[in-house]
């Protein structure tokens, strides 16, 4: 316990420590799996010398306390557990053996390649032109045997729940299209939803209506034998059969090439598929079509049984790559520790306005803690994104890196009764996702006298929605194509009981640094700010948009007109991050004064611990004395 008391990390917002409930592990048996053993069998007892032949065949005898160490090497199966464990110390563990790979996948390798016939490959062409007879399109039948039970390339991406799609504002083509994928050497191809589009795509490829044939166009219209060509023919990696099942540890496994459909409901690639207290660790989710982990309640079409327990999960030390609408989802959770994650690459699909997608998408998250994660490349969707009723919830020392044409990079929603905390964390560079071309010209002085901004142009560090009580304290926020910050009020959502009124959200401490517009943009005066750096921002960046007309205003105003950062300042200092290795240099040419710390937080975003009562605005302590390059990368390994 006085570990846990000293990690002031782990302090949450109502100034309690977050419940660590994992304790160490003695297990009472162990059962090997081996695919590559002369002897394996899944009829064998699990023995060293007499192991399984698939995962799937351990875990359905599994028991609690027992450990199932699994050899290198590629297994093709969904592993579905038959029992959960007791408690904490009497869970059943899945864990690669030390030092082995172990790749589970989704997929099958298929070799029969046709070349493809009786399909017209040019659109409203009666004659083919030359070009026509360079192209190579080749087609596979699928193998029925291969597909039993779960056919992706039959069914389309989208769930059940399509009642919160706006059908108006979005290009419904990637929730029509296949859930199958299509891998050729690892690498995916693109679904067309058309063949006669394959004559204009390369690497691409396009199923036939039934879903029983796929045809392919590759690179430089070679031939598919020359190449190892996958086929996903499994909706999830690892999932119980039945729900609820709690106290599994997935230890070191890869999980790839899962043809989950978008959420709602949230079906992970690895699914904890309504269980609690899970521990996932060091774990890689490869290219999966949605979901790379689900480990909340799955929908809200569930009702909440009496008693039921949600959340209570651990996701530590795993790398999740390429998910295509979202990495980590979880529905009404609690107590959940998500630590030292890389998740890269999320959002592919585009399907952002189904409102589900994100890095981490949780929805009534309680008493959980966010830390020192890197989310970075996310494509069109948040890095992180709270939606309604969170408390009491802290989100530090994460790096929010390069959201491409993302709104936001954290977005925190109808959250208001109870306080969040967002510290010490690094928000850096995102593009916004609007059109460009949609941008109001305001020629001469027209734009001179307007009474409020633009909604066109979007790009934030931090968005709100209709959520009262986040506290901001020590972040660095920067290269938002927008602001910094920016929140609106949601009167009329009142699930569920009022709506939100964006009021008493706090700014302490924070570093602002080269943002489009503005580097905060409040809704209403009922707000505090003190002791925010402003460094590199354009005129006019610090906004009060209600009531109108709304107030664009500097430091030295923001200070007299609204008693805001009575100890602000602006700072003379360049920074340039590195997005490939996480890098940072900072170069100042004058100092950042100190400000009183605030009293919720102690830590930086490096874990160090400062009581003094005394820093400088931003998420290091020591940020003035680093006179070379140095790695912001905060995981521990």
């Amino acid at each position: 316990m006085k570990e846990q008391q000293e990690d002031f990390t782990a302090q949450l917002p109502n100034g309690q420590m977050f419940v660590f409930w994992e304790v160490p592990q003695v297990y009472e048996r162990e059962i090997h799996v081996d695919a590559n053993h002369p002897q394996a069998s899944d009829e064998n007892d699990g023995a060293p010398t007499r192991p399984f032949k698939t995962i799937n065949a351990a875990a359905q005898v599994a028991t609690p306390g027992t450990r199932v160490l699994i050899h290198g090497g590629t297994y093709r199966e969904t592993v579905q557990p038959a029992m959960g464990g007791l408690g904490p110390d009497k869970m059943i563990s899945y864990e690669a053996y030390p030092g082995e790979e172990v790749i589970i996948k989704a997929s099958v390798e298929v070799k029969d390649f046709k070349p493809s016939v009786g399909w017209r490959l040019f659109h409203g062409f009666r004659d083919l032109p030359p070009e026509a007879t360079k192209i190579r399109v080749w087609e596979i039948e699928l193998n029925p045997e291969d597909f039993k039970g779960y056919n992706p390339f039959c069914a389309v991406n989208i769930l059940h729940d399509r009642l919160f799609i706006e059908y108006d504002k979005t290009d419904m083509t990637p929730y029509l299209n296949r859930r199958g994928m299509v891998f050729v050497d690892g690498k995916p191809l693109k679904q067309v939803p058309l063949y006669y589009q394959l004559s204009q795509n390369e690497n691409a490829y396009w199923v036939e209506a039934n879903g029983q044939k796929v045809h392919i166009r590759l690179a430089g219209d070679d031939d598919p034998h020359n190449h190892v060509i996958e086929l996903t023919n499994r909706e999830q990696c690892f999932a119980p059969k039945v729900p609820f099942l709690s106290y599994i540890r997935v230890k070191g496994l890869t999980l790839a090439h899962a043809a989950t459909g978008a959420p709602v409901p949230q079906r992970g690639a690895l699914s904890c598929y309504r269980g609690h207290h899970w521990i996932i660790e060091d774990c890689t989710i490869d290219w999966s079509n949605a979901v790379g982990i689900d480990c909340g309640n799955e929908c809200w079409h569930h009702p909440v049984i009496e008693g039921q327990i949600i959340g209570h999960t651990i996701i530590r030390r795993t790398t999740i790559k390429d998910a295509g609408v979202c990495g980590i989802a979880g529905m009404f959770v609690r107590n959940m520790l998500i630590e030292d994650n890389l998740i890269v690459g999320t959002g592919w699909q585009r399907m952002e306005l189904s409102w589900e997608a994100g890095g981490i998408k949780l929805h009534h998250a309680v008493d959980s803690l966010i830390r020192r994660n890197v989310i970075k490349g996310c494509i069109g969707c948040d890095a992180l994104w709270l939606d309604v009723g969170n408390e009491n919830c802290r989100i530090t020392s994460n790096l929010f890196i390069d959201g491409i044409q993302s709104r936001e990079h954290i977005f925190i929603e109808c959250s208001r009764d109870a306080e969040n905390l967002i510290d010490n964390n690094i928000i850096w560079n995102v593009e916004g996702r609007y059109d460009k071309q949609a941008l109001p010209v305001e020629p001469g002085s027209s734009g001179w006298y307007k009474t409020t901004e633009s909604e066109v142009r979007n790009g934030y560090g931090i968005y709100l929605e209709g959520t009262d009580r986040l506290r901001m304290v020590n972040n660095l926020i920067g290269k938002c194509d927008k602001a910094g910050f920016f929140a609106k009020v949601v009167a009329f959502r009142l699930w569920p009981k009022r709506g939100g009124t964006s009021r008493e959200n706090k700014f302490f401490n924070n570093l602002f640094y080269q943002c489009g517009e503005a580097a905060i943009i409040l809704p209403n005066q009922h707000n505090q700010a003190e002791g925010n750096a402003y460094v590199k921002m354009p005129p006019g960046y610090l906004r009060v948009m209600y009531p109108e007309p709304e107030m664009c205003l500097d430091l030295a105003t923001w200070q007299e007109f609204c008693g805001f950062d009575l100890n602000g300042c602006v700072g003379d200092l360049e920074i340039d991050i590195n997005s490939d290795d996480l890098t940072m240099e900072v170069v100042f040419k004058g100092e950042l004064p100190e400000v009183n710390a605030d009293a919720k937080v102690c830590t930086d975003y490096f874990g160090n611990v400062d009581q003094s009562g005394k820093r400088v605005a931003g998420p290091i302590l020591d940020l003035a004395e680093k006179k070379a390059r140095f790695s912001i990368d905060p995981r521990k390994q």
